[in-house]
């Protein structure tokens, strides 16, 4: 049998033989308590002392789509609020053109909107005028507005960074422990609109020196902890990057084509470019990675 990994574990064929044992032993019981007496069984637990439930239920589903093993059918489909969720309605907003010099449009605010009221106008403005329309994040995550002269005119979206991109873990210079101790002080930039109605020189470079400077204070206000290191994803066969390379991001490779689903190493989706900025001198030694 060629070698098989799960989220860092080796799964052997004896293990694989186990799992066929319990679920011929205990062909009624649900995929959720086959996953228990899974973990209970391999004592495989998060440093917490939990089981580790949901990475088991992963592992269960890929063996099963390798066709390893065969699941009793799904005896329950949890409602997702987010499957049917309400898309942003429109907003009503000034769209006279803004075409001043970036000197004249200051001083810029920057509005982290995440659980406040202008949060519904960020997500109607992603939604209306983001060529990916909006998507309500998982995990750690902030919003921000910009604003000149009481005009919103760029939104930004952060959240968790992606677990594994190979490219990014070779620039860090991290092993899979440090990865995985060290992937929350990393912040992915998901969106970066400027409202279409805005044609100004410079400014989207601008905006992200700016959010440089401020985003691990208000990530270490909203959740605990600072950011070290931002990345973010380009499509080079839609946008060139332009803005980021201007505000001294650096290309750090490219992605696979695969995404995290993927049982093949064939691409299933484009390829990015794996853009990165470090907010500190010091991001290796503070990532856990290699100088």
């Amino acid at each position: 049998m060629a070698e098989l990994r799960y989220r860092g574990r080796e799964i052997r064929e004896e293990d694989i033989l186990s799992i066929r044992a319990l679920i011929e032993r205990y062909p009624k019981e649900s995929r959720r308590k086959l996953s228990t007496r899974i973990c209970e069984a391999w004592q495989w637990r998060q440093s917490n002392g939990a089981l580790r439930d949901m990475v088991c239920r992963g592992m269960l589903l890929m063996l099963e789509r390798a066709g390893h093993i065969a699941l009793p059918p799904v005896s329950y489909v949890r409602h997702n609020p987010l499957a049917h969720r309400a898309r942003p309605e429109p907003v009503l907003i000034d769209k006279t053109p803004i075409e001043d010099p970036l000197r004249k449009l200051q001083p810029l605010e920057f509005e982290q909107v995440r659980r406040t009221p202008q949060e519904p106008l960020f997500n109607s403005l992603m939604e209306e005028h983001h060529y990916l329309g909006y998507e309500q994040p998982v995990g750690e995550h902030l919003k921000y507005l910009v604003w000149a002269a009481g005009r919103p005119i760029a939104c930004l979206a952060w959240s968790s960074a992606p677990r594994h991109i190979g490219s990014r873990d070779r620039y860090v210079g991290w092993d899979a422990a440090a990865r995985r101790s060290k992937i929350r002080f990393i912040a992915y930039n998901t969106r970066f609109l400027i409202l279409p109605w805005v044609r100004v020189e410079h400014l989207a470079s601008h905006i992200l020196g700016r959010m440089a400077a401020r985003i691990s204070d208000d990530w270490q206000q909203m959740y605990g902890h600072p950011i070290y290191f931002l990345e973010t994803f380009i499509d080079p066969e839609r946008f060139r990057g332009t803005c980021y390379r201007a505000a001294n991001w650096v290309l750090m490779g490219r992605t696979t084509g695969r995404g995290k689903q993927s049982n093949s190493y064939v691409p299933n989706r484009s390829i990015k470019e794996v853009l990165g900025y470090p907010l500190t001198k010091r991001f290796r030694e503070l990532l856990g990675g290699l100088a």
